[in-house]
């Protein structure tokens, strides 16, 4: 039977989520925004531009907190049978920030809100700290970002602070591409970048934030991807507007 299975081409499959919703039109309209933004990153990076994928990563309880995956030891590691947030030491939300043509991330873990503040003072950190010494004659910036969250594209927050903070502060002209509703997987950051940080601490509790720094840190690829990690101390409080003066 085994072998006549076989000859047959049946195999253990998994689901495959390729069933788009919608009418055709909407479904030719999203093909449509991936060939701009496929167009748009081969500019920039025939111009030598810098382009950058940008995300929040999923929220990570600080603590003796189950972390999936396996790791090789002689004994499992004991953790809390429940995860309550209460007994979380921090709240840690890393944000990222991918150049996918240099290979090199930069993860900013903030222990406060994820508001549209952290993640523009986030671009901004990374401009000071990257961006600028690798790509030192750019005057544009292309970043490309799921259509929700605090880099949503119905965020006015989110558009006035990289107004602020790049745009008039380091003289850029900021250009940012909105994947579809939906298709947050296709964002380079996500594949990249933080499925590799995942695969780096798998099966290993989170004890410290200096523990959760360092297993960032020390993400590597074959293919030459190295990872930076940033403590972002500030408070980030949610609900904070801007005024239609401030745009």
């Amino acid at each position: 039977v085994a072998r006549l299975l076989d000859g047959l081409q049946y195999r253990l499959r998994v689901n495959h989520k390729k069933l788009a919703r919608g009418s055709a039109h909407t479904r030719s309209q999203r093909n449509q925004q991936f060939l701009y933004i496929e167009e748009m990153r081969r500019s920039f990076a025939e111009q030598g531009l810098p382009v950058v994928s940008v995300d929040t990563k999923k929220k990570e309880l600080i603590g003796c907190f189950k972390n999936p995956g396996a790791v090789w030891a002689t004994h499992a590691i004991p953790v809390n049978d429940h995860d309550f947030r209460s007994d979380a030491s921090d709240i840690a939300s890393p944000y990222g920030v991918f150049d996918p043509v240099a290979n090199r991330g930069h993860v900013f873990v903030g222990t406060s809100c994820d508001t549209p503040a952290f993640a523009t003072d986030c671009v901004s950190r990374w401009w000071n700290t990257d961006g600028r010494s690798h790509y030192p004659k750019a005057n544009k910036l292309l970043i490309l970002a799921d259509t929700g969250g605090s880099n949503g594209s119905r965020c006015r927050a989110w558009k006035h602070g990289l107004m602020t903070k790049l745009c008039m502060h380091h003289g850029l002209q900021v250009t940012v591409c909105h994947y579809p509703s939906g298709a947050s997987k296709w964002n380079p950051i996500e594949h990249r970048l933080f499925s590799q940080i995942s695969n780096n601490w798998a099966g290993e509790p989170l004890l410290t934030l200096e523990k959760m720094l360092n297993f960032i840190r020390t993400t590597k690829t074959t293919t030459g991807l190295r990872v930076r990690a940033t403590l972002m101390k500030g408070h980030y409080p949610k609900g904070l507007k801007p005024t239609d003066d401030d745009m």
